[in-house]
């Protein structure tokens, strides 16, 4: 299938409206031009909906609560954005000092915060026990001791749960994928009992759960299931020895339609794990759900304005203002994101390669794209509301792009635009 007939993704935050495209009431044309373009535009319905079905799901029809949302802030972690899940009832999954101290900024519970990562430094360990986050997850043993020590110097109680790496196939791309034994993440399955039995020994250690992520994008529920029977009989043999888990953190993971795929719906695929783990006889258990692309996703696009039309002798480009200083998917990944005019017009339509003026062969926003456009036409790049951002960079010295939150018929500055001038306000020349 090309890329001229591929489908776009359903998106409950944006609407094409007689050939115009909107984010809830406003339309994306008057967003362009009242922020000016590169801009990444939230849709907080978007945001909410997504949320809402996680959390829905998480309570039996009894009104019990089953499982906990976690935010995976890597994902997107603006603090409007994170704010909104926070007001919604979200804990929070952290991988740096950095997104430790924006959830404190925007005053999330600390024992709503599950710190992540497969390299903490000692700094950030001792940030993360001084806060009194939930719990840490260890990815190696080296890192256990580590935390052991710095909570010894602190004097502190470190809760942790090792994540598992269960040597299970995410079927996604391969840069996204966490749970193979040839992945850096976690710990390998063979040596989780014995570690744990380690950090059942160590003086300052609090053995609290048991983490599990397998990858991102993932788009069938066949790999968490494996995953988590897998985790479950570690459980199983751990009660046996004595070791007590209170919580189990399934990870996160979910896909997104960008296209044609076809990921489990959320409700259906939380209700799915859920009852794995009851059926297991883990019911009792504090379950973590850690989403991330899929609570944002879909809830964000990135608008650019067309520069040039440029023909070539094998291929048309479309040259935009936006590049992979903005969204680094498509050159990193490979990835594929719907790409629309934000007003349809008559213009004949061209099949053009979508691409920017930062000097790399590599760098293209899309391809194979059967477009009406004129010079000075706006285009949404949709589905980039995760990994969007967050992976955005100054290379060529090109200013962050603004960031909006929409919410009914009111736009807001979440994050203002840099100029030229912020580029290089922290460096200095050598004293003459």
């Amino acid at each position: 299938m090309t890329s001229n007939t591929l489908s776009l993704p359903r998106l409950s935050g944006f609407t094409e409206r007689n050939g115009a495209w909107f984010a809830e009431d406003i339309a994306l044309a008057d967003l362009a031009k009242e922020f000016g373009t590169p801009l990444y535009v939230y849709s907080k319905k978007a945001l909410t909906e997504a949320y809402q079905a996680y959390d829905k799901a998480c309570i039996d029809s009894n009104g019990k609560r089953r499982a906990r949302v976690h935010y995976a802030m890597k994902a997107n972690s603006n603090l409007a954005v994170i704010n909104c899940f926070k007001e919604l009832g979200a804990g929070f999954d952290l991988v740096s000092g950095g997104e430790l101290a924006r959830a404190l900024a925007i005053g999330a519970d600390p024992k709503s915060l599950v710190f992540a990562g497969v390299g903490k430094s000692a700094a950030e360990i001792a940030a993360a026990l001084k806060a009194g986050v939930k719990c840490i997850n260890v990815e190696s043993i080296a890192e256990l001791h580590k935390i052991n020590r710095v909570a010894t110097e602190l004097g502190l109680r470190a809760p942790i749960s090792l994540r598992v790496n269960p040597d299970v196939d995410a079927q996604t791309h391969p840069y996204i994928s966490t749970g193979l034994k040839g992945n850096k993440f976690g710990i390998a399955y063979h040596e989780v009992l014995k570690t744990y039995r380690e950090a059942s020994l160590l003086s300052q250690i609090d053995v609290v759960g048991i983490d599990c992520h397998i990858g991102s994008q993932i788009t069938t529920t066949a790999p968490y299931l494996d995953a988590l029977d897998k985790v479950l009989d570690l459980v199983e043999q751990l009660k046996k020895e004595g070791i007590v888990i209170h919580h189990l953190d399934l990870g996160g993971g979910l896909g997104i339609a960008y296209s044609d795929e076809t990921p489990p719906d959320i409700t259906d695929f939380t209700n799915t794990l859920l009852n794995r783990v009851a059926e297991r006889g883990f019911g009792h258990l504090d379950v973590v759900l850690e989403p991330g692309r899929s609570l944002v996703g879909n809830a964000g696009v990135l608008l650019t304005t067309v520069e040039y039309l440029k023909p070539g002798a094998e291929k048309n480009f479309c040259i935009v203002d936006a590049a992979m200083t903005e969204l680094m998917r498509p050159a990193l990944y490979e990835a594929h994101h719907g790409i629309v005019p934000v007003q349809a017009k008559q213009t004949k339509s061209l099949t053009y390669d979508i691409v920017d003026p930062v000097c790399e062969s590599g760098d293209w926003l899309g391809r194979d794209r059967l477009l009406a456009v004129d010079e000075g036409d706006l285009l949404a790049i949709l589905s980039a509301g995760a990994y969007g951002f967050v992976m955005a960079s100054n290379y060529n010295t090109r200013p962050k792009p603004a960031e909006i939150m929409v919410d009914g018929k009111n736009a807001y500055v979440i994050r203002a635009r840099e100029n030229t001038q912020d580029l290089f306000a922290s460096e200095s020349i050598l004293p003459k």
